[in-house]
């Protein structure tokens, strides 16, 4: 049997990765990455790589008994009928998605409905996503509602080994609160003829500046942006856009920033608090994309907008956990209730592999 993966477009990441680490070891089970050369470092050295750029991409998925992916698989291939092509996605959704957007380049959504049209199962995080992704993609095939794999290591056994080992990884000195900042990105931006540089809007050299020394700023691009931003490189911040998986990232936060990002949903498994720098909230919603629900109705954390407004915020964590513990409460209920550690093994017996592994 041969498990093709491909995670955002071509790294060692999220749900395909937590599959394949599950997987790997199993008797009569080839594996297969479709990897970016740019971050093919990522990939564990012993892990079987296809440029995704290349011919061969396609004739790796072709050949595929299994295909499991995070996201389209924008790759030219004619799927046969042995192959299972399984899209885990990547995220439940505040931003709306596909055919609900407020706006896309011509023809982008026709092109990728030819991969949505060959989805064999569509895995949703929980309950409240289902029917808006399925709708979304105009997709009436089988649906898994199963929790994500990646999110499993998030409660794992050795997550607090995968927590020092990552801080240490990232040298950050013992006893520093390390900010996550993942915001998502805007379409506005991504899509601009030339592919011209972003700037942040979030002041990093302002924001260490306000934290101070016992701060670290690590800074997650979008995998849409990465290369497109970057970072200022200033003390007491670091890129780690580049590192290949942002549950390391999440196991080594103690607080997460971010704007309209799923990751959202994701952190909110840890318990820890989250912090929201949306300076663009009203443009964002009614402009840019959209979104399926009203966040500030729901956010388990305070929406900021200025970068003076953030570092207030990250001073004074312990009152912000105690003031919306409710609302993370009720947060964690209505979009984490299927995230138990188990999701992987609930997709790999769908999937008829559990003996497998």
């Amino acid at each position: 049997m041969r498990v093709v993966y491909n995670s955002f477009h071509g790294r060692y990441s999220d749900s395909p990765r937590a599959v394949y680490e599950r997987l790997d070891g199993a008797r009569g089970v080839e594996h297969v990455w479709l990897a970016d050369p740019d971050h093919a470092a990522g990939f564990r050295s012993d892990a079987r790589l296809v440029d995704i750029t290349s011919p061969e991409a396609g004739s790796a998925l072709e050949s595929s008994d299994v295909v499991i992916a995070n996201t389209h698989t924008e790759v030219e291939w004619g799927k046969s009928g042995g192959t299972t092509y399984v899209q885990t996605w990547h995220g439940t959704p505040l931003k709306r998605v596909h055919h609900d957007v407020l706006w896309a380049p011509e023809g982008r959504l026709a092109r990728l409905d030819r991969d949505i049209a060959t989805w064999d199962l569509l895995l949703s995080p929980n309950a409240e996503s289902t029917p808006r992704l399925c709708r979304a993609f105009r997709y009436g095939g089988k649906v898994l509602e199963n929790g994500y794999p990646r999110n499993d290591a998030l409660l794992s056994k050795d997550s607090s080994a995968v927590r020092d080992r990552t801080r240490a990884g990232l040298g950050l000195a013992e006893g520093v609160t390390v900010v996550l900042y993942a915001p998502t990105w805007r379409d506005d931006e991504k899509f601009v003829p030339g592919e011209p540089r972003v700037p942040l809007a979030l002041d990093l050299r302002s924001l260490s500046e306000l934290l101070g020394p016992d701060y670290v700023v690590l800074v997650r691009l979008h995998p849409l942006m990465t290369g497109r931003s970057a970072p200022e490189q200033v003390p007491g911040v670091v890129d780690v856009s580049y590192h290949p998986d942002l549950s390391d990232l999440y196991l080594a936060a103690d607080v997460l920033v971010t704007d309209y990002s799923s990751a959202m949903f994701d952190f909110a498994i840890t318990g820890r608090p989250i912090v929201y720098f949306a300076y663009d909230l009203d443009r964002f919603r009614d402009e840019v994309r959209g979104f399926y629900f009203d966040l500030v109705d729901v956010a388990p954390g305070p929406l900021t907008d200025t970068t003076a407004g953030l570092a207030a915020a990250l001073a004074e964590l312990t009152t912000i956990e105690h003031r919306y513990a409710e609302r993370y409460a009720a947060f964690r209920r209505r979009f984490c209730h299927l995230e138990d550690g188990q999701a992987t093994d609930r997709l790999l017996r769908h999937l008829g592999l559990a003996g497998t592994s």
